[in-house]
């Protein structure tokens, strides 16, 4: 069964230096038809005006990812963690018992663009953690490239939940297939561009909700940059 999640269908808050699309329940934002997607409770596609961020806040038991878009994503937790990350970077952060961070944009000039998607841990209780990795263009061309997983393989970062998540640049002849275990579900997001999922058309923004499928086939892209997540029931 295919469900589509149209961009435009998306929440929306605006609060000046933040722009936010959530394409799940969150914060003011309400809709009872999309409350997450088994684990996956969050995708806000964040836009930041320059120098300005999410000041010092916590959070506990949740598996939080960063994916970042355009511009300079700055981030300091109270694990001594600080970076400034870019395109191609995606950062896990393990909130577990709990953990305070802040999310800036570095630049005084720029704008930053990224996705910040949050999935439930299978086990509350862990002990905080921090981990950031980097992904180039090429690796991600032509191909499905894991870039979050239980296990940490393929030298993605690792996540406390039985899900995996894998990014894929896609344009003109290219294709790619991802087969789904039984038991298994798929959630795809389109970052930006065009691209078919299962024969289904969608555009930058919009996301496809997959169960009882037995393979996820993505083609017919223009351009497109795609997040696939493979998810337990």
């Amino acid at each position: 069964m295919l469900q589509v999640r149209k961009s435009d269908e998306r929440g929306l808050a605006n609060h000046g230096w933040l722009k936010s699309r959530h394409t799940f329940s969150f914060g003011s934002y309400y809709d009872e038809e999309h409350v997450g997607f088994g684990p996956l409770l969050v995708i806000n596609e964040d836009r930041v005006a320059p120098g300005q961020g999410f000041g010092t806040h916590g959070h506990r038991d949740m598996e939080i990812i960063s994916y970042v878009l355009d511009g300079a994503l700055e981030h300091k937790d109270s694990m001594g963690n600080g970076s400034v990350l870019h395109y191609g970077d995606v950062q896990r952060m393990s909130a577990g018992t709990g953990v305070r961070h802040s999310e800036f944009n570095h630049s005084k000039t720029e704008g930053v663009h990224f996705l910040q998607i949050w999935i439930q841990p299978g086990q509350t209780g862990i002990e905080p953690g921090y981990e950031e990795k980097h992904f180039t263009p090429d690796s991600k061309t032509g191909q499905l490239r894991l870039i979050a997983s239980s296990d940490g393989r393929d030298g993605s970062v690792l996540i406390h939940q039985d899900a995996a998540i894998y990014a894929t640049i896609l344009n003109g002849a290219d294709a790619v297939t991802h087969a789904l275990a039984a038991g298994r579900t798929a959630y795809v997001h389109v970052i930006r561009g065009s691209v078919t999922v299962n024969g289904t058309a969608l555009a930058g923004g919009d996301a496809l909700k997959l169960t009882n499928e037995s393979a996820v086939t993505l083609g017919q892209a223009e351009a497109a940059e795609v997040l696939l997540f493979d998810l337990p029931y």
